[in-house]
This record gives structure tokens, C-alpha cells and sequence, in this order.
């Protein structure tokens, strides 16, 4: 089967991410689908949805395998099933409506507690005002409704007193304003039961009860005997999971008919993990459930499924088989009962400059004429990269016969990296050509193109956006008078419309003006534009990389780090960008506070759409000693040599490969290819009744006179009728057969 793999990819030990899975356990789930015999894409879904509909559309998977967590809301493990379903794709695992419930651990009680389910007793408070003395029986642990892997609860979450629990409910909802559940403490030991529904036995799926057990020398120093975010994200090698429990037979037994009760109860699905807690006196009390549960490589559901005989492969497959028993996927090939959703095969141009002069650095001097073309390994890696997507790969370099060449040529869509020939609009004529002959293609349009290469014109379009941007002017000769809002040097000179570190070089960063003026000369005679002159912002220095359309995607950001301590305001130069092992190093993602990073992405997003861009971009930033992000320059058309192209190394720090990367700047032009598709339909077969002069009544002589027109009816009157109820006009008379006999006015 063709087998998707939604998931969110965790890129810090931030809370925020602790649900999401590592790039271990996606390798892991990964390597198992397609051992299985199954071909697999990764979808890491973190981001707009608009962009993983894309992605989908253009693979049209047999089935997604589903791990995703999403990132916020009450309702955020439901909102990939619900589209799923919306989509018309099966997957794996529970459905919205039964993740929707799980996910909220008051109603699950209120469900359960419906069907005789043991539970301690609690209460759910979304306000301070709402907790009441009434029926608390201390200790109790106060912990987030709405969240999972044991989020927000900590050795100090326990209260044994209304003051302390006051307190400690005060300090959850400011941290967790959904609501808090205050429970009743079981002390005892965890147990869990992992539910596959594809195994055949006396429980209709549920698994062994196993045990956490927590290494002696961590417990010594803990109150209290819970299984809490510490141990589950920072201490996790000190936990085992102890398959069987040990516990006796006929509680065991117990826990496992209970345990299939509650999986019928909220209807889940594939897959499934209920928490226990077994009091000292051998009670067993249901804790919560996790309808979308781990999978992380030595998760209790492995552990229990080997006491069944399934390893790690045998659980991913019985999810698999499950799901396609439930869809009745039968062929591999295709999903039974479901329209075909592929678009098959696509004719891909792809347009590109190839390089044939070599760059190169030699101090100053400096070759840098095809610096921004693609050398040959370059292009055959996109080319591979297209081509095992299952699409048909046609080369169109650009040269002066490519208009020729795009008119005659049937194409689909086309990857476009071509960088053009001259002048400040160079980057826009391939793409203003394909829009000529309405071909749709990668990237952004002709006019983002032109405005992002002209580096002044771009910071004037993200200032009014409110981004902050260094001062600036431009210089035409040197000669012209040097602005009063440049109070200080250093100042950074460079062309104003060039890309790739073109002329960047050590001494762009000028002391003096003297030094800035000649600069500027030998800029304007050796690229034949303006030097952009721009206050240097001392700092950090970061690049962000951009995936989708009007609400994209904004991957992690990569650091340059400067690795010269005695260079006193490096710059990212055109030197650093041909050898740059020894000089700079590239940290992705960046190590950043979380409300840095958060500023950080926030202007990247807001200069991707005060730009127009589309499909993939890569902005840079300087952020200050104050923590001042400055917007730098926005390039659209982004290198994407592997290994070496920062954009590529920014996806390879957010856990996507080269093949994926490719994938993912050309699914957007895969919609618009189906959107081109379905305009055209609708044009060459539009609706009758939007068609002037075609009636659906019986039709006339063709050599009839024409029908004159009738008169208004007066309001509160009625038109004049043919004695069956149908209005006709005093030009027309009713015959026998039927069919009205049109008579012209004089």
C-alpha cells in the first residue's frame, strides 16, 4: 500500500512538544512500514493545514498512518482524523469524536463512570472560585485536563490540604487555562493496558497489563510514587516497563475485562493504552486513557504485544491490517469503495540555469558570475528527487529558446529554479512566461520574484508591515551624500539586486567613508546597479526557511555562528559560503529562548506574507543584543543543493529529507495544476443554465420568428395563463400538442 505517515516532529524538550514524536521513533515506525512491504511517505503535519491537504492530495495515500498529536486547542488530537475524514483518506487509530472525548479526562470519567467504571473521585475546575471542600478526600493531585505525557504533573502537584490545593489549582489554570482536574490519590502502583484490535483473543484485543517500575536509587528522593513528566522526559532511563505486571492472575484478569469495557465504551479504534492505578489493597482504579498512544521505540505496547508474540513490526502491521479490515482495503493498489484520488503521473518541466563557470574566492578577488546558477550534480539531485515521485521529468534550461521550446512542449506543471539572465527582473521571466501560456509552476509569482531581489524595495514592503529593518539607502556612484540617519559606522555595502552572497565580501563592512565610497564604486562598475548601503546590526545571525502558501509553514530556524572570536563584525560572505567548514558553523535548529523563537518565526511569517510569497522561501535575520530581530533579505528562489544549501540544511535540522523537501515545494503546484484542470472542465462543459440561448423546454423551429418580448405584469396582478398553471405571454398561444406556437408582434 501506498502509506502515509502523519506525525509532529519533536524538535525540543520544550512542554510544548512533549506529545510530539522523536525523529528515533518516526525512523523507527518508518523502517517497520516499509519493511511490511509497503511504500511510505513521512508527513510531518506541524504547520498550516492548507499545506498538508497539499501534500496529500498530491500523494493520495491508501492509508495514513497516524501518529500526529497536533499542536493546540482541546481539540487538537481530533483535528487530523476530522480532516482525514473530510478528505475522504482512511487512517489508522481512533476517529475525531473518540480522541475529541479521551483527550478530555472529565468527560471521560462522567462516560465510564456511567458504566460502573472504578475512578477516584474528582472535580473539574476551570475557575478558582469553582473548587468546593465538598467530597475532596486528601491528598488529592491537581493536574491538566487536557493534556497528556503527563504535562503539568510534578512531585509538588499533590495537596493534602484545602490551602495547599487552592494554591496549587491557582498556579494549573494560570498555566493551563482549559481547566484542571483535582483527583483523589491512589497510592499504589502504575499499571497500563495496551489495546490492538487485531489481535485475536479472549478480550477482544486488550493486551497484558504491564508495570512501570521505577529504578530504587531515583524513588529514594520522591514523596510520592506517580509516574510524572520528569520521569517520563528527563529521567526516562530510570524507568523499565515489566512485562507481565506483577500482579495475580485473578486481578490481571480484572483489569483486562475492564479495560475492554471502557475500549468499547469510547469506541476506539487500531489501537489504545488505559492507565491504572492498583491501590495497596489490590483495588485496581481506571486513570486515564490515551486513544492515540506512543510508539516510541520500548513503549509498554511492545512489551505487552511480545508477550503475544508480535515485535515491534508485528504491532505496526496488526494497526495496519485493522484499519484496512475497517475500510475493506483489499488491493494494495488501490482503496476499495473510494473514488480514484491520484493524479497519476505528471509531466514535470523543470527550468534552471546550470553553472559553467566555477565560483571562487582568492582574498578579495572574486568570481562570482553563475554564482546563483545550479551546478550539474545539483540538478540531477532535483531531477532524481521529481522523478521518484512517479513523475516524468523534461529539462528546459533557460535560454533564449525556452519561449519556444514552453509553447511546444506539453507540460503539466514545472519546478522552476531558474534564475534568468540580467537585470533587476531576472528571476521573474521564466515565471512570467509559464503564466503567459497558464502553465502552473513552483514558487513564488513573477512580482514577489522582482520586489525580494531588489533588496531596497523589499525592506521598504516588510517596514510598512512593521518589521523592523536596518537603515538604509542606495548609492548609484559613490558620489551622492550619505544619510543623516547613518550616525556611526561600521556600515555593510553590497549590490542591491544579487543573491547568493554576491558581492559580500570581508570589506562590504566599512569603517569609514572613504572606504564605504569605493566600495561603492567598485560595486556599480562591476555590477552594473546600485550598492545598497545598510546600518550593520552586531549580533546573531539567523536564516529561516518558509513551506506553503498564504499561512506557511515556518521551519525551525538555523544560526550561522561565527566561529572567528577575534572578527570583530563578521558577515556572512560570499568567502564563508564556498569554504565554510572552518569558519562558520550552521546550528539546526538554533538554540533559542522560547519567546525569541517565537519573535523570530512571527517575522519571518509576517515578511513571507508582506511579500507575496508562495510555496518556499528562505529569510534572513539579525537579532541584537537586545533581542531586536532584523529583517535582512528574502529570497524566494532558494538554493537547494543537498548537503549544502541552507534551506536544505534547515530541512534536515526539522527532520525532512531532500526527497521530501522537493516534495513539499511542489505539492502546491500539484493543487493548482487540479484547480487549472477543473476550470477548464467547467469552461469547455459549463452548466446549462449557464449557457444564454439553451432552453430546457421542447425547442423551436429554427426558422420561427423571433419571440417578442412581454409586458411587465403589474404588481399584484397575475400573468395570463395556458389553462394548465403556466404563464405564458400574449406573443405565444397554447396548441394542442402542447407546444407553444410563437407569433411576432407587428
Amino acid at each position: 500500500m501506498r502509506i502515509a505517515l502523519t506525525h509532529n516532529l519533536r524538535l525540543s524538550d520544550s512542554e510544548e512538544e512533549a506529545e510530539f514524536d522523536t525523529q528515533e521513533t518516526v525512523n523507527a515506525l518508518a523502517a517497520a512500514i516499509e519493511r511490511l512491504g509497503h511504500r511510505l511517505e513521512r508527513f510531518e503535519v506541524s504547520g498550516p493545514a492548507s499545506r498538508t491537504v497539499a501534500r496529500l492530495e498530491a500523494y493520495s495515500p491508501d492509508l495514513i498512518f497516524n501518529t500526529a498529536e497536533g499542536r493546540r486547542g482541546r481539540f487538537r488530537e481530533a483535528f487530523y482524523p476530522a480532516l482525514f475524514d473530510e478528505l475522504g483518506f482512511p487512517y489508522t487509530g481512533s476517529d475525531a469524536y473518540a480522541l475529541a472525548v479521551t483527550l478530555d479526562k472529565q468527560l471521560t470519567k462522567l462516560v465510564l463512570s456511567k458504566q460502573g467504571i472504578r475512578t477516584p473521585g474528582w472535580q473539574y475546575v476551570e475557575k478558582l472560585s469553582e473548587l468546593t471542600a465538598e467530597n475532596l478526600r486528601f491528598p488529592v493531585i491537581v493536574k491538566p485536563n487536557f493534556e497528556g505525557s503527563s504535562k503539568g504533573i510534578t512531585q509538588d502537584s499533590i495537596a493534602e490540604t484545602l490551602d495547599e490545593v487552592r494554591a496549587k489549582v491557582s498556579a494549573a489554570l494560570e498555566k493551563y487555562p482549559a481547566g484542571v482536574l483535582v483527583e483523589e490519590y491512589i497510592p499504589g502502583r502504575d499499571l497500563t493496558v495496551p489495546f490492538l484490535a487485531a489481535v485475536d483473543n479472549d478480550y477482544d484485543g486488550v493486551l497484558t497489563p504491564v508495570e512501570y517500575v521505577v529504578d530504587p536509587a531515583v524513588t529514594a528522593g520522591r514523596r510520592y510514587a506517580i509516574y510524572d513528566y520528569e520521569l517520563k522526559t528527563k529521567k526516562e532511563n530510570a524507568v523499565s516497563v515489566l512485562a507481565p505486571a506483577r500482579i495475580p492472575a485473578r486481578t490481571a484478569e480484572d483489569v483486562r475485562k475492564m479495560a475492554q469495557k471502557i475500549y468499547q465504551a469510547l469506541d476506539c479504534r487500531d489501537l489504545g493504552r488505559i492507565d491504572f492505578r492498583l491501590s495497596d489493597a489490590g483495588v485496581p482504579y481506571f486513570l486515564e486513557i490515551n486513544a492515540l498512544p506512543s510508539l516510541e521505540p520500548g513503549a509498554g505496547i511492545y512489551a505487552s504485544a511480545e508477550l503475544d508474540g508480535l515485535h515491534l513490526d508485528g504491532v505496526i502491521n496488526s494497526i495496519i491490517q485493522s484499519a484496512a479490515k475497517r475500510y475493506k482495503i483489499k488491493d494494495s493498489s488501490r482503496r476499495q469503495g473510494k473514488p480514484a484520488r491520484k493524479t497519476g503521473p505528471l509531466r514535470v518541466g523543470f527550468t534552471y540555469n546550470v553553472k559553467r563557470v566555477k565560483p571562487s574566492a582568492h582574498g578579495e578577488a572574486v568570481e562570482d558570475s553563475e554564482a546563483e546558477y545550479d551546478s550539474p550534480n545539483t540538478l540531477q539531485a532535483i531531477r532524481e528527487a521529481i522523478a521518484s515521485w512517479g513523475h516524468e521529468v523534461i529539462d528546459l534550461e533557460a535560454t533564449a529558446e525556452l519561449p519556444t521550446v514552453l509553447s511546444s512542449t506539453p507540460l503539466d506543471i514545472v519546478f522552476n529554479i531558474a534564475e534568468g539572465f540580467k537585470g533587476r527582473n531576472r528571476e521573474s521571466q521564466v515565471p512570467a512566461m509559464l503564466e503567459l501560456l497558464d502553465i502552473p509552476y513552483t514558487g513564488s509569482d513573477p512580482a514577489t520574484l522582482s520586489i525580494a531581489l531588489d533588496k531596497a524595495l523589499a525592506k521598504k514592503i516588510v517596514r510598512q508591515a512593521g518589521i523592523l529593518t536596518p537603515n538604509f539607502q542606495l548609492m548609484a556612484t559613490g558620489k551622492e551624500r550619505l544619510n543623516k540617519e547613518f550616525t556611526s559606522f561600521p556600515l555593510i555595502v553590497k549590490p542591491v539586486a544579487e543573491g547568493s552572497s554576491k558581492g559580500v565580501v570581508t570589506k562590504s563592512v566599512c569603517h569609514s567613508e572613504a572606504e564605504l565610497r569605493e566600495v561603492v564604486r567598485e560595486i556599480a562598475s562591476k555590477y552594473q546597479q546600485p550598492a545598497l548601503i545598510e546600518e550593520y546590526i552586531g549580533g546573531r545571525e539567523f536564516t529561516v526557511g518558509l513551506l506553503g502558501e498564504r499561512r506557511p509553514r515556518v521551519l525551525p530556524p538555523m544560526e550561522i555562528v561565527f566561529l572567528d572570536k577575534g572578527e570583530k563584525n563578521p558577515v556572512y560572505s560570499f568567502q564563508h559560503k564556498l569554504d565554510w567548514t572552518d569558519r562558520i558553523r550552521y546550528d539546526a535548529p538554533a538554540k533559542l529562548e522560547p519567546a525569541l523563537l517565537e519573535k523570530l518565526r512571527t517575522a519571518a511569517r509576517s515578511s513571507f506574507m508582506a511579500l507575496g510569497c508562495r510555496d518556499v522561501a528562505r529569510i534572513d535575520f539579525r537579532m541584537d543584543d537586545k533581542g531586536r530581530i532584523y529583517f535582512i533579505e528574502c529570497n524566494p528562489l532558494p538554493g537547494l543543493t543537498p548537503g549544502w544549501s541552507d534551506l536544505v540544511l534547515i530541512a534536515q535540522g526539522a527532520g525532512m529529507d531532500y526527497r521530501a523537501l522537493i516534495g513539499e515545494i511542489m505539492a502546491p503546484a500539484i493543487r493548482r495544476y487540479k484547480e487549472r484542470a477543473s476550470r477548464r472542465a467547467a469552461s469547455e462543459h459549463p452548466h446549462p443554465a449557464a449557457q444564454p440561448g439553451l432552453h430546457k423546454g421542447p425547442s423551436l423551429d429554427e426558422h420561427a420568428a423571433p419571440v417578442a418580448t412581454s409586458a411587465p405584469v403589474a404588481p399584484g396582478s397575475s400573468a395570463p395563463s395556458n389553462g394548465s398553471g403556466t404563464p405564458v405571454s400574449d406573443a405565444s398561444t397554447a396548441s394542442t400538442d402542447g407546444v407553444p406556437r410563437i407569433e411576432a408582434k407587428a
